[in-house]
């Protein structure tokens, strides 16, 4: 919706139900059961600006996501045009999911959304979900409470400090500060007026919840020195004597694993290694750069190896800009000789406007499918079909080299469902400059994100972050121009890329690693994710990638 306007349409009979729904303070693994099954029946997902994107990926296709965060100082949605939103929403009929970090009713801004639909007489539900208040520090290894450390602790907002009683404050055993990340020097300073000592224990928890969560513990006269130079935001502070039980319990720290129910353990994974400091990614963070809905299987192997891993998709996917084309093709599909797929979005798109005609399967009976890839093999495989033909090589010249048909190309006629633009173009010129006739159709396109999570740009400004990965040139390309959108005056792009070893799935991307980012330090032996992963290992374990 672009404006205010837009919302003020006629209401239907049949009216729809709000739940609004705390998401905790992380990934999937931290989001209530009932949560989860909201999300995949959500017909509007109305989000905040910190909730994990991963989340969007358990709703529908045709779900309608929108954005209405307010972060700091940034863009912000008004609270009138949320409420109006969600209004409107469910008076056309639709179940709507307005979904929130951490728990509705902890400094969520529930209440006016609340009113407001109930003025509108639309049905209202709110679903709990884990505060960061609480989640955040026990991720982190710091109990809230102890006999002898913490007999009360308290939960407050920093957004505006001066007005908070600090004198009773600071007579109280466990602080728990929410929306501090900015205010954290002047949270200090009234603390120390009011009477806690300089050595008094704090923690600052950054990210809590997530993979690129970080933990910084210390004392009242040294956590602004240490924290110098970082947006902390978001981020949870813990004062007091607690903040000490952590180097006590030892804990780990981090989220746990996002991947908990794949049958397949660390250990397992690799088996000739003690312990998880053996694993020869230990020590590693590895930034992913593709799409979120893609990227799960490729994390997991990195993880498995002992890696962390952060995200920042360079690509969204999405519906091209028009089907005509392609359902010119599908209407006509006995004209066509081969289908060929060289991606999994290629499947998906096409067998998905596929059923939108009316047809299945069967309607591809006459025609061969040649397929680039193993998993482009294996999404079409889910959709009941199996290729006839995958070349040796998973590139686009070796489907052409190896063709099974090059005798009688000339009298061939090849469908191409594909990347709306900058596709495998040198795929279509091999097969025309051999005769073939090749009708190029837009699939699905990809575009650049609008922005790199903060969490990313604060690793990358402080040179944490050790390899990027890239599994296609548009990644790069993408990369490279979020970067310049985000780039920080106290870093030029160089320094931001100087500490990164780039690895590149292959070598078209490893072309344009090289022609945009100045080098490739990784190329895969074999061209797919699996191969990129076990490259990675082998060059931080010295082994050769043979």
């Amino acid at each position: 919706m672009s404006s205010n306007d837009d919302l003020n349409t006629q209401t239907p009979q049949v009216q729809g139900k709000v739940f609004i729904l705390g998401a905790g303070p992380g990934e999937q693994n931290h989001l209530t059961v009932v949560g989860k099954t909201l999300l995949t029946e959500a017909d509007v997902i109305l989000y905040d600006a910190l909730i994990d994107p991963k989340l969007l990926n358990l709703a529908q296709k045709t779900c309608l996501k929108i954005q209405v965060g307010k972060r700091g100082k940034g863009p912000s949605t008004s609270q009138t045009d949320i409420n109006q939103r969600l209004v409107h929403y469910c008076q056309q009929g639709q179940q709507v999911v307005r979904l929130k970090s951490g728990d509705p009713f902890v400094f969520g801004r529930t209440t006016a959304e609340i009113l407001a639909l109930h003025a509108a007489k639309c049905p209202v539900e709110v679903i709990p979900g884990l505060s960061s208040a609480l989640a955040v520090p026990l991720l982190a290894g710091i109990p809230l409470t102890d006999p002898q450390r913490s007999q009360t602790f308290t939960i407050l907002s920093a957004h505006a400090p001066e007005s908070l009683n600090w004198s009773a404050l600071a007579q109280l055993d466990t602080l728990v500060i929410l929306m501090g990340g900015r205010q954290l020097k002047t949270v200090v300073r009234h603390l120390r007026q009011h009477g806690q000592s300089p050595d008094h224990p704090i923690a600052v928890i950054q990210w809590g919840g997530r993979q690129q969560q970080q933990i910084w513990t210390g004392t009242l006269a040294d956590i602004v020195t240490q924290t110098h130079g970082t947006s902390l935001s978001p981020c949870v502070i813990v004062v007091g004597q607690v903040v000490t039980l952590r180097s006590t319990l030892q804990l780990d720290g981090s989220p746990p694993d996002p991947y908990p129910h794949t049958g397949t353990s660390i250990k397992s994974t690799m088996h000739a290694h003690a312990s998880i400091s053996d694993l020869p990614l230990s020590g590693k963070t590895i930034l992913v750069t593709r799409a979120l809905a893609q990227s799960a299987a490729f994390s997991h192997a990195l993880m498995a190896a002992g890696a962390e891993v952060m995200d920042m998709p360079a690509l969204t996917i999405g519906p091209p800009s028009s089907w005509a084309d392609l359902d010119r093709a599908i209407a006509t599909l006995h004209h066509f000789d081969w289908l060929i797929l060289t991606s999994a979005n290629g499947v998906t798109g096409f067998l998905d406007r596929l059923q939108q005609a009316g047809l299945d399967t069967r309607a591809l009976a006459r025609l061969k499918i040649a397929v680039v890839g193993r998993k482009t093999a294996k999404t079409l495989e889910k959709r009941g079909l199996k290729a006839d033909y995958i070349p040796p090589d998973f590139v686009a010249d070796s489907l052409v080299e190896h063709f099974p048909a090059r005798e009688s190309l000339g009298s061939q006629t090849l469908l191409f469902p594909r990347v709306e633009s900058g596709g495998r173009e040198v795929l279509v010129k091999q097969f025309t400059a051999q005769g073939a006739k090749v009708v190029e159709v837009a699939a699905y396109q990809s575009r650049c994100p609008d922005h790199i999570e903060p969490g990313v740009i604060a690793a990358l400004q402080q040179q944490t972050i050790d390899v990027v990965t890239f599994a296609s040139s548009k990644t790069v390309r993408y990369f490279y121009q979020l970067l310049q959108q985000a780039q920080a005056d106290q870093l030029t792009l160089d320094q931001w890329l100087t500490p990164l070893t780039i690895a590149s799935i292959g070598p078209q991307t490893s072309l344009t690693c090289q022609d945009i980012l100045g080098r490739v330090d990784i190329e895969a032996q074999e061209y797919t994710l699996d191969g990129l992963t076990q490259s990675i290992v082998h060059h931080f374990s010295g082994q050769p990638s043979n």
